[in-house]
C-alpha cells in the first residue's frame, strides 16, 4: 500500500486559513445563542423588579460605585485584549509582547471576578440571599451567568498561554486568539448592559 505524502507545513497553514471563514461563523453562531441566554435573563430579571416579598430591592443591595469600578475593569481588558487582535493582524511585533497583552487581560479578568464575588460576599453577610426573594434569585442568577463566563474567558486565556509557549504563533493558534478576543468583546458588552440595567436603573429609581 502507498501512504500519502504527509502535508508540510505551508499546506497545514493554508488549509486551516481556508476553514477560518467556516469556524468563525460557527463561534458567531455560539455567541448568538449565548446572546439569547442572556436575553431571557435580563428579561426573568425586568419581570422580578418588584417582586422583593418585603425584602431588600436593587437600591439596598447594590452599589453604584462598586459596579462602575467593575466596569472599568473590564473596559480596560477589552483595550487589552483589543491589542492582541492588532498584535496578529497589523502590527507583528515579538512574541513577548502579544503575551503581556493577554497576561494584562487575564489579570483584568481574575480582578473582575474578584470584585464580583467581594460584593455577592458583602450582599449575603448583609441578609440578601438568592433565597430571600424572586426579585433576588434573578439578580444573582444574571450577575453570576456572566461571572461564570468571565471565569471560563480567563480559563481560556490560560490555555492560550499555554499553547502559544508549545505551539508558537502558528494558523490554529492565531485563529483560537481571534475567536477569544471576539467571545471577551461580547462579554464586555454584556457588563455594560448589565451595569446599565441592573446598577444604574436600580440606584435611579
Amino acid at each position: 500500500m502507498n501512504h500519502p505524502h504527509p502535508p508540510n507545513a505551508a499546506t497545514a497553514q493554508f488549509s486551516a486559513e481556508q476553514d477560518s471563514p467556516s469556524r468563525v461563523f460557527g463561534f458567531w453562531l455560539f455567541m448568538m445563542s449565548d446572546a439569547l441566554v442572556f436575553g431571557l435573563l435580563f428579561a426573568v430579571y425586568a419581570t422580578m423588579l418588584h417582586a422583593t416579598d418585603g425584602g431588600p430591592g436593587g437600591k439596598q443591595v447594590l452599589e453604584l460605585q462598586s459596579g462602575l469600578v467593575e466596569t472599568l475593569v473590564l473596559l480596560c481588558s477589552s483595550f487589552t485584549i483589543g491589542m492582541v487582535t492588532l498584535n496578529l493582524q497589523y502590527r507583528p511585533r515579538p512574541r513577548r509582547y502579544l503575551v503581556g497583552w493577554l497576561l494584562l487581560t487575564l489579570m483584568l479578568g481574575m480582578t473582575f471576578l474578584k470584585l464580583e464575588l467581594s460584593d455577592f460576599a458583602t450582599m449575603i453577610g448583609h441578609g440578601a440571599t438568592a433565597q430571600r426573594s424572586g426579585y433576588l434569585s434573578a439578580l444573582y442568577t444574571l450577575v453570576a451567568t456572566h461571572g461564570l463566563h468571565v471565569a471560563a474567558g480567563c480559563l481560556w486565556l490560560t490555555v492560550m498561554l499555554v499553547q502559544i509557549k508549545l505551539f508558537g504563533l502558528d494558523a490554529t493558534v492565531r485563529f483560537r486568539l481571534t475567536v477569544l478576543a471576539l467571545f471577551w468583546h461580547f462579554l464586555d458588552v454584556v457588563w455594560v448592559a448589565i451595569y446599565a440595567v441592573v446598577y444604574l436603573q436600580a440606584n435611579l429609581r
